[in-house]
């Protein structure tokens, strides 16, 4: 049977105390009571409690007071505080004292409510956060990795296991999903971590450009080298070698690399000079190289060099549990960097945040979180600081649930079905269903006239 959270009710006035006992038992807690800051300081000393709800003004000690010394008996008690309009200043004064937030009296409950199932959620994830940090040991440190699902939990196992060793590691996934950085987690708990990490995207640079970049070049080697470079295999020398997006390397650069994890050495462009390196190489797709292997993009041989272990990296869509705390963070980080006071997101706007498939991943999330920052003009995110395409995230799935089993129908019959299905539900507003479609008026005329519909 699942615990009742306990919440410890501090208020001199016994009729406040009783109408939230009522209210809050009726909501599944189990409700202590203390009428007085002096009081509710000695039953957290008795007792733990997972939230303190706490008047501010009161006879003997106010609940500013009692804050101090609870938090400094325990600081991972959330303190909420209950204040008069005219008491506001003294409740920012509790904000900077640690408690989790402040309410104003009367209470709004559905306020209320959302307040301490926030503060209650932020209390379990720091929890189920360190507690994954003990399995997988005190000396295993994520580099901004955050994720409580039990996919990640999974991934983090394994990385902390192979991370010791020296075995190639491929890390696979779509786009947007922390590749990088769970390379980032495999170097720096590697032997090697006091050594370099270098990185290369190797979509980003052309092909002769790449081998330069990988093992150097000699002065004069090319037209513009007019000096001698050291390649990125130097630079990593006692490190790691992270190659995203390996699968975009031409075929003649592959086998150069192969041949170089085979021999453990390489030459420079324009040189003759063979030189011993001595580096761990992590590599990084979004594609599924069987399937680039097969139609003759990617060689066999390199795929089964680098695939000695393999890490895949979950979507976001697999890993909802990961959304809350993962728009927190970038909440946090992007209200720092614009110098504003967001607390959190509202019910709606986390609602929006959990339905939406993310085809874009993390970074999708990362990006909309900081737009939402940017526009928003209140404490809570809403669902209207959104982008448009959350919003509609619903709506996008309406469209697709009430046609025939897309399974089964080739690409373009399904874009077909939804753009007509989405012209149909604006009552052929065309303006409208480009806008939920996200795409141009323009290019829904181009669409509608390839169907064979008169636009």
């Amino acid at each position: 049977m699942k615990k009742k959270n306990t919440v410890l009710v501090v208020d001199d006035d016994p009729a406040h105390r009783t109408m939230l006992r009522a209210l809050l038992t009726g909501w599944g807690y189990t409700i202590f009571e203390a009428d007085d800051g002096s009081t509710a300081i000695e039953k957290v000393h008795d007792q733990a409690f997972d939230l303190i709800l706490m008047d501010i003004r009161m006879i003997k000690v106010s609940g500013l007071q009692a804050l101090t010394e609870i938090k400094a008996f325990n600081p991972a008690i959330p303190v909420i505080i209950m204040t008069a309009y005219s008491s506001v200043e003294t409740a920012v004064e509790g904000l900077k004292s640690g408690a989790y937030d402040y309410l104003t009296k009367p209470l709004d409950f559905d306020e209320l409510r959302f307040a301490m199932e926030r503060a209650m959620d932020h209390t379990r994830l720091k929890e189920e956060n360190r507690l994954l940090r003990e399995t997988l040991g005190s000396h295993f440190d994520t580099r901004s990795i955050i994720g409580r699902s039990p996919a990640m939990a999974k991934l983090l196992e394994t990385v902390a296991q192979v991370a010791p060793s020296e075995a190639t590691i491929l890390i696979t996934g779509e786009s947007g999903t922390g590749k990088e950085l769970i390379a980032g987690a495999l170097h720096f708990n590697s032997p090697r971590k006091d050594g370099p990490f270098v990185k290369i995207n190797c979509a980003a640079i052309t092909e002769t450009l790449l081998e330069s970049e990988l093992f150097g070049h000699e002065k004069g080697a090319f037209t513009g080298a007019y000096r001698k470079k050291e390649g990125r295999f130097r630079q990593a020398h006692g490190g790691s070698l992270f190659l995203d997006e390996i699968s975009e390397m031409s075929l003649a650069m592959q086998v150069k690399l192969l041949r170089v994890l085979q021999e453990r050495e390489i030459t420079r462009v324009g040189g003759e000079e063979v030189i011993k390196v001595d580096v761990r190489i992590i590599a990084a797709t979004n594609k599924h190289l069987l399937q680039e292997i097969e139609a003759g993009r990617f060689r066999e041989d390199l795929y089964y060099r680098l695939n000695v272990v393999t890490l895949n990296v979950p979507p976001l869509r697999e890993r909802t549990e990961d959304i809350p705390l993962l728009a927190q963070h970038f909440l946090e980080l992007f209200s720092e960097q614009n110098r504003k006071q967001i607390k959190g997101f509202t019910p709606q706007a986390m609602d929006r945040l959990l339905k939406y498939d993310w085809p874009g991943n993390v970074r999708e999330l990362m990006n909309g979180v900081e737009r939402a920052v940017v526009l928003s003009r209140s404490e809570y995110l809403d669902e209207e600081d959104l982008p448009m395409m959350l919003r509609d995230a619903s709506f996008s799935g309406e469209i697709l649930a009430k046609d025939a089993v897309l399974g089964d129908m080739p690409l373009d019959e399904v874009e077909k079905a939804t753009v007509l299905k989405t012209l149909k539900l604006t009552d052929g507003n065309k303006s409208e269903a480009a806008r939920r479609l996200g795409i141009t008026r323009r290019t829904l005329h181009k669409k509608l006239k390839l169907y064979g519909v008169m636009s």
